[in-house]
């Protein structure tokens, strides 16, 4: 059986992933979205699992208690790795898979989930945790002629 290290490595090269291995036991994934166009995901290999990390948003600037409902919401649906917050409020995906399971099927599921959850869930969490900074850019471009292409999304706040 080929080792965590070397499945992670296969993997990564066969799907031609945007990744950098940091040492023997940590592999910095890019994965690339629609909404969220990028999520940094961090798969560390210890001596009896594999843990998963990914970098969803920043901490909220307001309405803590929605956000935070919202993540216990989507985790009680999600597959292998679920909303976590940091020691600074920022928001994460994380997870764990004993060694055992780590083959390119499940790194594949894996990634898929944290893709999908990241992605799906972003434009919600920044029209939760930011609206009120949404409506500052959206007037401060406007009163500029900058394009508010990337703001669409949120038209609606205005």
């Amino acid at each position: 059986m080929a080792s965590p290290a070397a499945v992670i490595e296969e993997f990564i090269a066969s799907h031609d992933l945007d990744a950098e291995q940091i040492n023997p036991h940590t592999f910095l994934i890019t994965l690339p979205g629609e909404k969220k166009l990028e999520t940094h995901c961090a798969f560390v290999i210890g001596e009896h699992s594999v843990t998963i990390n990914a970098f969803v948003i920043r901490k909220p600037d307001e309405n803590t208690e929605a956000v935070y409902s919202y993540l216990l919401t989507k985790n009680a649906a999600m597959y292998s790795v679920a909303f976590a917050i940091n020691e600074l409020g920022d928001i994460y995906l994380v997870g764990r898979l004993p060694l055992a399971s780590i083959t390119e099927q499940e790194i594949d599921r894996v990634l898929g989930a944290v893709l999908q959850y990241s992605d799906s869930s972003f434009n919600p969490l920044l029209e939760l945790g930011f609206s009120s900074a949404i409506r500052r850019e959206w007037a401060w471009r406007l009163s500029r002629g900058e394009s508010l292409a990337n703001l669409s999304a949120f038209q609606h706040l205005i």
